[in-house]
């Protein structure tokens, strides 16, 4: 079968990086305003839509990822301001609703709305991003993200009268309105911008400020209280202490795994909040230091310093700030497993760390005597809520086949609760099928273990290979579990067998393991991956012709290192808003934030690290591809659709097998947060559909989908 793509302009655009000649003849699609840019986009979605449209179990997934994505669900129980809130599904509803109530008994019976983001646009593409609540219970504040944007606005509701807040118009981004004492006034990131299109460069309007805003004041009188106008790639994260003494500020560049911990005092005058000038406690980022409670003057810390696994540490600010010493006192020492965090709760520490990439949930006290663990099972943490002086808290974990399911816990007595009322409707429209779990492991090109997760029916037939999916990410220290994607779902359902890798550059397994998969050594995380698809194949889970490889954001990246590496590796590849330009990432909105992993190419010797991987820069014409779903969204911000794009034009123009090249360009969505659940199930529905097209599953029709 040979496709008739559409035609794609090539220019003679050549750039000299370093005394390289690198050809860019797709940069025009680097525009993403322009008419023949969004004509290029209306034709390749044509072709796409065609395709799609031709395969003979399209409709199953569709009708499949409908049931699983329109199951009624519900979030994670937290409390703020002395109400219960939680957010609820009904299974029809783009967007989650918010509900709060006075007592979690009034929650679980249903409780109130709070704000209902399906009112914020038509088409259900606008939602709620964040949301904090004042001390005092009375301010709600909640963050506004248009299309799937990162940019967000603030907007502010009365919970006392249910009436919104007239105030100034905020906008940031990656931040959220962190409320004071006083509870009139908070602070948030403001980052300098001049629009926020999906193809907009980076320009030089210096670094982003972290301001202090009193509600009803307009903005020109916020105060700033940190900024480095000559670094416009740090990014600020702050906290105020349960007990209202300090406000914590975590400095970031970028995506590094390692920052800077600056400390203000908060005082009050007149019933105001004062804040002090900052006590910089941690001003050389050689690790990573997470807040977690103070007491006194003493700030407790989680930290890889000095333990690649992680630890929690504490010092006391009074004896910093009078001597200068950073003397750090070990509480809870490195253990075996990866500590990923930890919440203060009542008078307890809540761990939550990996055991083979598995969580576990441990209570310690302050002086970090064990108290013993929390049964609460589940292949990944979704959230844990709780605050200092409060034992009641709450947690929520997914599995493969579950999005949520939400427990109460009493961190003093280690009493855990599931909370199954949360929930309301009829949830049997879809009955996930028993399934086998295993750990495999499989051996790197550098005789490294890399271990994956193996899941599949309990009925199927191991004897026999089946179509699988690989899925893996493998970059900024982000863990990859056995957690909940909807398609998952979908495609072991259909008799699909799904394999989940445990990549260097992830989160899994500490530090280590990480700067193993970054920076000179990312070639490691496509050799891992490589390994575990050939692991696959030789112990006889599937074959090249029935293996499809995906990933997402990094994990896109992943994928079209791969593909373009051992295009021989696998039948289907599925790069999901892929960074897959690594000459250029840089230059666009966030993009620089990643340096961390990927290097600046702007640098002689990080730029040949980069150009060797580079999916764009390593197409070879004449070469026999896998069958391709590139797939982005037009208003990416975070992953600019550009990379996709380019990748897509370059693969069709070089492209000699008889498989599809196709790319799927959605509209009026982002990286993927708040996407409404009417295209959550069309997304899911043709890339589960084409790849199994392409790998040779047949689903049944009797697979759990009731009427």
């Amino acid at each position: 079968m040979t496709f008739d793509y559409p035609q794609t302009r090539r220019d003679d655009t050549v750039e000299n990086l370093h005394g390289w000649e690198i050809a860019d003849p797709f940069r025009w699609l680097e525009d993403a305003d322009a008419p023949e840019t969004a004509d290029w986009v209306r034709r390749q979605n044509d072709v796409t839509d065609q395709h799609l449209a031709e395969l003979a179990d399209r409709g199953w997934f569709t009708k499949t990822m409908a049931a699983i994505v329109h199951r009624p669900r519900a979030g994670v129980p937290q409390k703020s301001g002395g109400r219960y809130f939680v957010s609820r599904n009904d299974g029809s509803q783009n967007q989650d609703v918010w509900y709060t109530a006075d007592s979690l008994a009034e929650l679980l019976e249903g409780g109130r709305v709070v704000v209902d983001p399906n009112t914020f646009s038509a088409d259900g593409t606008d939602s709620l991003s964040t949301f904090t609540v004042s001390d005092d219970g009375r301010y709600f504040a909640y963050a506004v993200s248009e299309g799937g944007s990162d940019w967000q606005t603030f907007r502010l509701l009365n919970l006392v009268t249910g009436e919104p807040v007239e105030d100034a118009s905020i906008q940031t981004k990656f931040s959220e309105a962190g409320w004071l004492p006083d509870s009139s006034s908070y602070v948030y990131a403001d980052f300098p911008h001049s629009g926020h299109a999906a193809g907009t460069q980076t320009d030089s309007l210096g670094g982003p400020k972290l301001r202090w805003h009193r509600v009803g004041r307009d903005t020109s009188r916020d105060r700033v209280l940190l900024e480095f106008p000559e670094n416009d790639k740090l990014m600020f994260f702050t906290e105020v202490s349960a007990d209202h003494q300090f406000l914590i500020a975590s400095i970031v560049q970028g995506t590094e795994s390692r920052n800077r911990v600056w400390v203000y005092r908060l005082g009050d005058e007149d019933g105001r909040s004062t804040v002090s000038d900052p006590i910089k406690l941690i001003d050389d980022p050689v690790a990573e230091f997470s807040f977690v409670r103070s007491a006194g003057s003493r700030l407790y810390f989680s930290t890889d310093l000095g333990a690649p696994r992680g630890r929690i540490v504490s010092v006391d600010l009074d004896t910093f700030t009078a001597t200068g010493a950073l003397d750090l006192v070990e509480v809870v020492p490195e253990r075996a497993g990866t500590l990923l965090g930890a919440q203060a709760v009542g008078e307890a520490l809540v761990t939550v760390s990996l055991q083979d990439a598995q969580p576990v949930l441990t209570r310690y006290d302050r002086s970090g005597v064990e108290l013993g663990r929390l049964d609460i099972p589940g292949g990944a943490l979704v959230e844990i809520n709780g605050r200092p002086g409060d034992p009641e808290g709450f947690v929520g974990m997914s599995s493969v086949t579950a999005p949520t399911v939400a427990y109460r816990f009493d961190a003093d007595t280690g009493e855990v609760t599931e909370l199954p009322g949360l929930v309301r409707g009829d949830t049997s429209t879809f009955a996930p099928p028993h399934l086998r779990h295993e750990r495999r492991a499989a051996t790197s090109k550098d005789g490294t273990e890399v271990p994956y997760f193996l899941i599949g029916r309990a009925d199927l037939d191991r004897s026999r290979p089946h179509p699988t999916l690989l899925y893996g990410y493998g970059g900024f220290k982000v863990p990859v579990l056995a957690d909940y994607r909807p398609g998952w779902s979908g495609w072991l359902a259909a008799g699909g067998v799904l394999a989940i890798a445990n990549l260097r550059g992830g989160g899994e397994f500490g530090t280590s393991w990480y700067e193993d998969g970054r920076l000179t050594h990312k070639q490691n995380v496509f050799d891992d991956f490589i390994a575990v698809a050939e692991h696959l194949k030789t112990s006889g889970v599937t074959t090249t012709e029935q293996l499809a490889l995906h990933g997402r954001s990094n994990g896109g990246l992943l994928v079209g290192a791969t593909m373009t590496q051992r295009p021989d590796l696998a039948a289907v590849a599925l790069p999901m808003v892929g960074v897959l330009d690594l000459l250029r990432f840089h230059r666009f909105t966030i993009g620089a934030a990643r340096i961390s992993d990927y290097g600046n190419p702007d640098d002689p010797d990080q730029f040949l690290d980069a150009v060797a991987y580079s999916p764009l820069h390593n197409v070879v014409e004449g070469t026999a591809y896998p069958a391709t779903l590139v797939m982005t969204g037009d208003h990416d911000d975070r992953v600019v659709p550009l990379h996709s794009h380019k990748f897509t034009a370059a693969l069709q123009q070089a492209h000699a097998g008889a498989t599809p090249v196709l790319t799927r360009i959605e509209v009026a969505t982002g990286h993927g947060a708040g996407k409404p659940t009417a295209l959550v199930v069309a997304e899911w529905a043709d890339l589960l559909a084409f790849a199994a097209h392409h790998t040779g599953l047949h689903p049944s029709e009797d697979a759990s989908v009731q009427a």
